[in-house]
């Protein structure tokens, strides 16, 4: 019988080497998600390449003429799509990039995508069409979301959405960020739809009052309608072609039917979300909420 043949010391290290050599994507690598991947993989010494509308490596989803120049040398892609994956059209713009990525050599694709959006549904079937390996990560509402887009109603204490007392499981964007950083870098992720949210459903309402009670003064939650919560959004300086569909988006995912917490995150991981009374503290001490800074 032979012996069992090892693998040359120098065959190992050559494969360990290409491993970690692969060019990572970063789409939307100033967002909430993409620069903390982008820092994660940084950290452990991937190769990345971060693009953004207006970074040294310029994507925009409504600039084909970018897409390939980002994509040269690439064998991952962490996508992100901006304003939401269930706008009319988004499915197929992401499809057509999935596309094109393999048509580039691309081998991996993760897909950040939304919780009861089925628009985001059919993004998810492109991208598992592609011929990539792929990895689905299904997130529910963000935690960062009141301290990175809703700064300002929180910081002076009105919290107007379109969400009445419906609850939802809020999520932080550091474990979306691990669980990306994971799909990236460990093959046994591959072909994993995993749906995240954090360990426990708030109303709006009750969020409200932990992020009063993390700041020291109150924080008030008051339910708008979809409309209503489209005009501040252009008042705050989004165009209204974005700002309705994105507020018809929130108060529908905000309907009651994402009112449930799952297992992504320990299944990805091995371990327990991120707590939303951790991050109202965490966030809180960062002074992103006081009153004498000024609006960034």
């Amino acid at each position: 019988m032979r012996s069992q043949e090892h693998p040359n010391p120098k065959t190992r290290r050559a494969s360990a080497e290409a491993e970690v050599s692969r060019t990572t994507l970063v789409l939307g690598a100033t967002g909430k998600t993409g620069r903390r991947v982008a820092d994660r993989l940084i950290a452990a010494g991937h190769p990345m390449r971060a693009a953004s509308r207006s970074g040294e490596t310029r994507f925009d989803w409504n600039d084909r003429a970018t897409w390939i120049p980002a994509l040269a040398g690439v064998e991952a892609v962490y996508i992100t799509y901006y304003p939401d994956l269930a706008l009319p059209g988004a499915a197929d713009t992401v499809g057509d990039f999935a596309d094109l990525a393999v048509a580039n050599e691309v081998e991996r694709l993760v897909l950040l995508s939304g919780r009861g959006e089925e628009g985001a549904r059919r993004a998810e079937d492109r991208v598992r069409s592609s011929g990539a390996d792929w990895t689905l990560v299904r997130c529910a509402f963000f935690n960062q979301n009141f301290s990175e887009t809703f700064v300002e109603p929180v910081r002076h204490g009105i919290l107007a959405m379109p969400g009445g007392d419906t609850v939802e499981p809020f999520l932080d964007a550091d474990d979306i960020a691990d669980v990306v950083f994971a799909a990236l870098t460990d093959d046994r992720h591959v072909g994993q739809l995993y749906e995240l949210t954090g360990p426990r459903l708030l109303t709006l309402s009750e969020a409200a009052r932990e992020l009063a009670e993390a700041i020291g003064r109150k924080v008030r939650y008051i339910p708008v309608t979809a409309d209503d919560y489209a005009v501040e959004l252009v008042r705050d300086g989004m165009p209204r072609e974005v700002a309705q569909p994105l507020a018809d988006l929130i108060a529908e995912v905000l309907d009651g039917r994402n009112a449930y917490v799952t297992d992504g995150v320990e299944r990805a991981l091995g371990r327990r979300p991120r707590d939303f009374s951790e991050y109202a503290r965490a966030a809180a001490a960062s002074g992103v909420w006081d009153l004498e800074r000024k609006a960034s």
